[in-house]
């Protein structure tokens, strides 16, 4: 499949949403179960969406298009969000990443004015040279990414509820 800009931002302009209309007004109990020790809840992925938005994908992007000679990303702290956040509701939560994915799209828009920009590289501190076009394509594979994360998640916690219906669930194996 190839990139094409105006998928991503259809993906990208969409997450909001789906956490909207699958998180608010879930109980607590959803949302604060995980799949055991050291994995996240819905609450903390949404968190680490934040973080995202707040240092990650438009930062690169924007060091990708820069003029400087050193495109090395910074380390992005993927775990930051376990303690910045625990005292959100998820309604904070989610409008605090609608606000910033809004104003990322917006930028992303500005940022890339034509095909020739999607080649342009830069440094990531684990794969090395990594293109604009990889870039904006993992951000809209990161949101899926996480979305089925909370879905699995969410399914897990009646993994004994269901019985025997459990095997015909795949999210349950």
């Amino acid at each position: 499949m190839s990139f094409t800009l105006s998928e991503v931002i259809e993906v990208l302009e969409r997450t909001p949403k789906v956490l909207e209309q699958y998180l608010v007004g879930l109980s607590s109990d959803w949302l604060k179960s995980n799949e055991g020790e050291g994995t996240w809840n819905p609450s903390e992925v949404v968190g680490h969406l934040i973080d995202g938005e707040k240092y990650n994908w438009i930062h690169r992007l924007e060091l990708m298009l820069s003029d400087t000679s050193d495109k090395t990303f910074p380390v992005f702290d993927r775990f930051s969000h376990l303690q910045q956040y625990n005292e959100w509701s998820i309604e904070e939560k989610i409008r605090e990443f609608s606000s910033l994915r809004a104003e990322s799209i917006a930028k992303l828009k500005e940022l890339i004015k034509d095909e020739s920009q999607l080649e342009r590289e830069g440094i990531h501190p684990e794969y090395g040279e990594v293109k604009v076009r990889e870039l904006v394509s993992t951000w809209a594979v990161h949101d899926l990414t996480h979305i089925s994360q909370i879905t699995r998640v969410l399914a897990k916690r009646y993994d004994e509820a269901v019985g025997p219906w459990k095997s015909y669930l795949g999210i349950l194996k």
